[in-house]
């Protein structure tokens, strides 16, 4: 085991003549998993074609082989928290496969060109232009999202033995978990917010059924004070799987550069209301004095805009484009998502949110960071581009100090889930 301490060790035997040696009678897509334990290395075996042996080493400096990485499709922010994961796990020696569609897999591909990536179909959630009916018409998909989470688990299955993979990482999908290699499960919402108690808590009982059948769940935040998501990521009552906070996931740096903008405009999110949003900025737009730049988060896509000549105007702007281009900015325009908004504490940032109407989650940020001081926030039903910005200008905007995701510590963290997977 030359060139790292070996903590564990993972050792692939394929076998054309299958055989039958698991400690649980359970035979799954033909493969049968020994464990076992000598001296301090833990190794597991899967039997699976003509004989091979090859090491992965779980170290500081670890080697897997295989990684898939598999985002949810709910706006952009799923993926584009993934790419420092990414980053991080080809810096320790990984090849990593690449699983979305459309909107998601264009950006991955953007970031990482060089990367297989799968078609994997989303869950294409429907929205609705009015807030209230929002809720109502997710609860209706629901039947054909347990239908998507049920054919992606089936689809997981078939990858493990076309593409070998050795450790899946699914950023909210549901049905990316199996028995035969550690499954990593990434979400900052252990709380689900909804409009009633009874449904949250319903809806909890679901998102921990899912939760446990992982090998371990990373939370995107801080485990203290000051944390980012409160009571979304820190809930009263934990999965079985105990949540690992690994820092807020930016694939962006600070450093101090000079200002070219007064204001950067970042739409995002999923449609009707990103286009909503847009529609109602693009119409009080000239009334913004300085230099604005409008990113309209539509990557893939060449249709344009016309708008007056204080006005740049991108359809997407890859990872160094728009870190530059919020670091020239005095203000951020965007809605409250997750990922945008580990981004904008990451980059120090001041900001005006307008979160996505229905969507809880982004309601519950925006008005917790408003009432900390942090960031201004207002509804999209009464966003006033003249009126706010005025506002906006006066806002105090107290700095968050809140631990980034670190790359040096991808072989820690995996060598922990290597250690959980083998003793379950």
């Amino acid at each position: 085991m030359t060139g790292a301490t070996a903590l564990h060790t993972v050792i692939f035997l394929e076998n054309t003549t299958g055989g039958s040696a698991r400690h649980h009678e359970q035979q799954q897509d033909n493969e049968d998993l020994v464990y076992f334990q000598f001296h301090n290395l833990c190794s597991k075996i899967t039997v699976l074609g003509p004989i091979t042996i090859k090491p992965i080493y779980l170290a500081g400096n670890f080697n897997i082989q295989r990684v898939l990485v598999a985002p949810l499709d709910w706006g952009l922010g799923h993926a584009t928290r993934c790419i420092p994961l990414i980053r991080a796990l080809l810096l320790n020696g990984c090849e990593v496969v690449l699983a979305a569609e459309k909107a998601q897999a264009a950006l991955l591909q953007q970031e990482f060109p060089q990367l297989q990536c799968l078609h994997l179909e989303g869950y294409r959630v429907r929205y609705s232009r009015s807030r209230w009916l929002l809720p109502l018409r997710i609860i209706m998909q629901v039947p054909r999202l347990l239908r998507i989470i049920k054919k992606e688990h089936a689809w997981l299955q078939e990858v493990l033995r076309s593409h070998r993979i050795n450790l899946v990482i699914s950023d909210n999908r549901f049905g990316l978990y199996t028995d035969a290699v550690p499954c990593i499960f990434i979400t900052h919402q252990l709380t689900i917010r909804a409009p009633f108690r009874w449904l949250e808590k319903k809806m909890q009982q679901v998102n921990y059924r899912y939760i446990n059948r992982f090998t371990a769940c990373w939370v995107p935040d801080a485990a203290g004070e000051p944390n980012l998501a409160g009571v979304l990521s820190h809930p009263r009552l934990i999965p079985s799987i105990k949540p690992v906070y690994i820092g807020l996931l930016s694939r962006m740096q600070y450093e101090v550069t000079p200002k070219q903008y007064d204001y950067c405009i970042l739409l995002s999110g999923p449609e009707p209301q990103r286009s909503v949003l847009e529609e109602k900025i693009c119409r009080g737009i000239a009334s913004i004095s300085g230099n604005i730049l409008l990113v309209r988060g539509l990557p893939g896509q060449e249709a344009e805009l016309s708008l007056p000549s204080h006005v740049t105007v991108r359809n997407h702007l890859g990872t160094e484009a728009i870190q530059q281009a919020i670091l020239q900015s005095e203000y951020i325009i965007c809605r409250s998502g997750y990922t945008t908004l580990m981004e904008l504490v990451s980059l120090r940032k001041k900001a005006i949110l307008i979160p996505t109407p229905g969507q809880t989650e982004q309601e519950y940020l925006a008005e917790r960071l408003f009432r900390s001081g942090t960031f201004y926030m207002v509804p999209q039903e009464m966003f006033s581009v003249e009126k706010d910005l005025i506002e906006a200008s006066t806002f105090p905007y107290k700095h968050l100090d809140i631990p980034l995701f670190e790359a040096d510590e991808a072989g820690r963290l995996l060598s922990e889930t290597m250690a959980t997977f083998v003793d379950q």
